[in-house]
């Protein structure tokens, strides 16, 4: 069995965990931002295809206790880097992160890995030199309270790049942020879904992806497949199964606006090669079938009305940074309380980076959740109506201390809280006729 470390959005562990049990996997542990797990040989390919809140999938090589440099650079050293890397391999530690260690100049701490892994491996095939001619091999090192972590990197690309994006625009939602936005609303396909803000059409593409079990990863290649413990034939195998999971016999109701026709347009384009790239999937095991597109029109969210009873509005709205002006944006969230009115029975999901967010909407939040990608730090703003507002709003911050801390789940929970009813009823073709969107927008 392998050990590998999935990385994520710090706050999204518990959601990236419960993928990852979902697949099989047995969970062993969580640190921010990352999911350690076990899994076989298979694990190395299928999570990388499979998972859709992860951003890499690595595996580890080695942990063990470093107190010094000696220690680091003897561990580094025991690993056997010819049964992971060819002879050709560029090898590139990219990134070092500690934490309360001995050992916390990540310039030194970098230089010392890249050192015993060249010296590793030029003792064994007794070379002076590294060509470094061939693929990059990225490790990464985490030393944390002086337990060393060695990374190999299996991914390549993060993997929030599925390969389908052509045009992403102005500061494009992730892909994998997307996918907690919809794990966290516990959205299931015989939900409506539209994304008032769709701008490259990410969320109702990762929605579609979602509601008809397309593996992420169909449009892409991984690290991975340029390492010597890559085994084709298993990977190709783990490609077949997934594409006969791809579901086509379910109808959904899926769709995006934009004022912009700009972005209804990339929204369109990358629409369509996420399904081609589906569609290719199921050629590949000989059918002919595709999956249902996602609906793009062009409107203001402020002209728009619910087309069914219940639903689901899920955005990304422009913020400040976006939109070049702060004040453009606070009133922009004030007239999106035109969603609230116009869509009683929806429940709305919100992801910004504006701590006045709740303020300047004039709705408080049933729950928030913070999510740090990168270096940007949002929230997510869950309004459910099904229940009462809150007199007064809920705040988000980020721990106090010098290190943010994971979300702490039961690895023996259910992999999510189970819809009310029959959840195969998305199967059965849906006889409500929908009401027009109203107002300016076009028809759905």
């Amino acid at each position: 069995m392998n050990t590998l470390v999935a990385l994520c959005a710090i706050g999204a562990e518990k959601i990236l965990g419960n993928e990852i049990k979902h697949l099989g996997y047995r969970l062993l542990s969580n640190a921010p931002g990352r999911v350690s797990f076990e899994g076989d040989d298979g694990a190395l390919f299928r999570a990388n295809l499979c998972l859709r809140t992860a951003d890499r999938v690595y595996l580890q090589l080695a942990s063990y206790s470093a107190l010094d440099f000696d220690d680091l650079y003897n561990g580094v050293y025991s690993i056997n880097w010819q049964d992971f890397l060819k002879k050709d391999s560029k090898v590139v530690v990219d990134k070092v992160r500690t934490f309360r260690s001995k050992l916390n100049s990540e310039h030194s701490i970098q230089g010392m890995v890249h050192k015993a892994i060249y010296s590793k491996l030029g003792d064994i095939w007794h070379m002076s030199s590294m060509p470094e001619t061939g693929e990059e091999s990225d490790i990464r090192v985490y030393i944390d309270e002086n337990q060393v972590l060695i990374l190999l990197d299996l991914s390549g690309l993060p993997l929030h790049k599925r390969g389908y994006r052509v045009d992403g625009g102005i500061a494009p939602l992730r892909e994998t942020t997307a996918a907690v936005m919809l794990q966290e609303m516990l959205w299931r396909r015989k939900t409506p879904l539209h994304d008032p803000f769709c701008g490259s059409g990410t969320i109702a593409i990762e929605a579609t992806l979602y509601a008809f079990n397309v593996a992420p990863g169909f449009g892409r290649r991984f690290a991975l497949e340029n390492l010597p413990i890559y085994n084709k034939a298993l990977a190709d195998e783990i490609r077949r199964k997934e594409a006969e999971q791809i579901r086509t016999d379910v109808e959904v109701r899926i769709t995006g606006s934009d004022i912009d026709s700009k972005a209804v347009a990339r929204a369109k384009q990358n629409a369509e090669y996420a399904c081609v790239m589906a569609g290719r999937a199921l050629k590949s095991i000989g059918l002919s079938a595709h999956i249902q597109r996602p609906d793009f029109v062009q409107s203001d969210f402020a002209d728009l009305g619910a087309p069914y009873d219940e639903g689901l509005l899920l955005c990304n709205p422009p913020y400040g940074e976006r939109l070049g002006d702060e004040n453009e944006a606070a009133e922009l969230y004030k007239k999106m309380d035109s969603l609230f009115t116009e869509f009683p029975g929806w429940n709305i999901g919100v992801i910004t980076s504006n701590p006045d967010f709740q303020m300047n909407l004039g709705h408080n939040a049933t729950s928030l959740k913070t999510l740090k990608a990168g270096n940007l730090d949002t929230t997510f703003y869950v309004f459910d109506r099904s229940i009462p507002e809150p007199k007064t709003p809920k705040t988000a911050g980020w721990e106090k201390s010098d290190k943010p801390k994971a979300e702490k789940f039961d690895f023996n929970k259910p992999r999510f809280d189970k819809p009310k009813g029959k959840f195969r009823s998305e199967s059965k073709k849906d006889n409500r006729k929908p009401r027009e969107f109203s107002g300016k927008a076009e028809k759905f």
